[in-house]
């Protein structure tokens, strides 16, 4: 296991574990949501690839649809 903060609070990982399978973990769908890791946008096209890190720091903002009814 590795620690990473995630939004603001401390979290354990397995290490080696990549961002998508974290998302996955999360319930998030990772078309729906924005990721920052130390402070860099991971584009979506990377997400299987980045292999998540001791002391990593992640932002994850996911995206709810909404708008006016007319």
């Amino acid at each position: 296991m590795i620690n990473i903060t995630l939004n603001g609070d401390p979290h354990k990982v397995e290490n080696g574990q990549s961002l998508f399978d974290l998302l996955q973990h999360l319930k998030l769908d990772p078309k729906k949501v924005a990721v920052e890791r130390n402070l860099e946008i991971v584009p979506k096209s990377t997400y299987q690839d980045i292999k998540l890190k001791e002391a990593d720091k992640l932002e994850i903002v996911h995206f709810i649809g909404g708008g006016k009814t007319l």
